[in-house]
């Protein structure tokens, strides 16, 4: 017999008046707050589904008066929506890479070599975590324009490399793998490169897929530090939302609101078949005090 796991609140606790008002009540907040969530996503999908005329019409309607699927067809073709998508995921696979061997490295280091002042690099990157990320933006500006990289993917691509999140995050999760398995790498004469590509990371897959959720959303949805850093032919999708989408004046609500919820689907699809990686990489590579 499958053994279940047995919850907060038992059978025996929601015998009792209190305890089970008190759990109907959080049942219900849980579902105000999905209804919250959802329904932006849903009238941006209906929305999309109208004509002009009925989404400027007041009081508005829910359901559509007449379903116009054509214009998710018009809103493909409105933008180069393939082109765009394309150089997010640039961004995204060159973030990626940046992260498992920069920052892969640097918390293998930092967690299993034996590095001069380890503690207090590990406070270093710590307390950045309390500075705001507009105090640097033109410190990084200047250092990228000076190196020559304005305009490149390399310009998004060199700042992944200094994540002080993400750094602590592996740091912590690589802490919990035992070292006599690094120890016995080195007796058998292992390099420390070796170590991390054929022991650490493997082991570390858990929490490299949470860190790619996490990169993949801000791909997905930055647009203010690509928007400048970025030339044309490279901007993310975002970015071209922005600026075509969002900024027109001549085009369509309807078309505006088609265009929307395209962009903005594959994230909540990703979201939900990857939630799993995502809860059990922060339970198992989360900082600890």
């Amino acid at each position: 017999m499958k053994q279940q796991e047995r919850g907060i609140i038992s059978t025996y606790d929601l015998q009792k008046p209190a305890i089970k008002w008190g759990y109907y009540m959080m049942n219900v907040l849980v579902l105000i707050m999905m209804c919250c969530m959802v329904y932006p996503i849903i009238i941006s999908l209906l929305n999309g589904l109208k004509l002009t005329t009925e989404v400027n019409t007041f009081p508005p309607t829910f359901f559509p008066r007449e379903w116009h699927f054509e214009n998710y067809i018009t809103a493909w073709n409105y933008i180069d929506l393939p082109f765009y998508f394309r150089n997010t995921m640039f961004i995204f696979f060159g973030n990626m890479a940046v992260t498992i061997i920069v920052l892969g490295l640097a918390a293998y280091a930092l967690s299993k070599m034996k590095v001069p002042f380890k503690t207090g690099i590990y406070y270093y990157f710590l307390i950045t975590l309390f500075i705001p990320a507009t105090t640097y933006m033109i410190p990084n500006f200047i250092n990228l324009k000076d190196l020559g990289l304005m305009g490149s993917f390399a310009a998004i691509w060199l700042p992944a490399g200094a994540n002080a999140f993400f750094l602590l995050l592996l740091k912590t999760f690589i802490d919990a793998i035992h070292v006599e398995i690094f120890e016995s790498a080195r007796i058998d004469g292992a390099s420390e490169v070796r170590s991390f590509s054929q022991i650490a990371f493997p082991l570390s897959i858990p929490i490299f897929a949470t860190l790619s959720i996490f990169i993949f959303s801000t791909a997905w949805n930055d647009w203010f530090w690509p928007s400048f850093i970025l030339s044309q032919e490279n901007k993310p999708l975002s970015v071209a939302i922005k600026d075509f989408v969002l900024n027109a004046r001549r085009l369509d609500l309807n078309i505006k609101f088609a265009i929307l919820t395209i962009v903005m689907l594959p994230p909540v699809a990703i979201f939900l078949f990857f939630q799993k990686f995502i809860l059990r990489g922060l339970n198992m590579g989360g900082v600890k005090g």
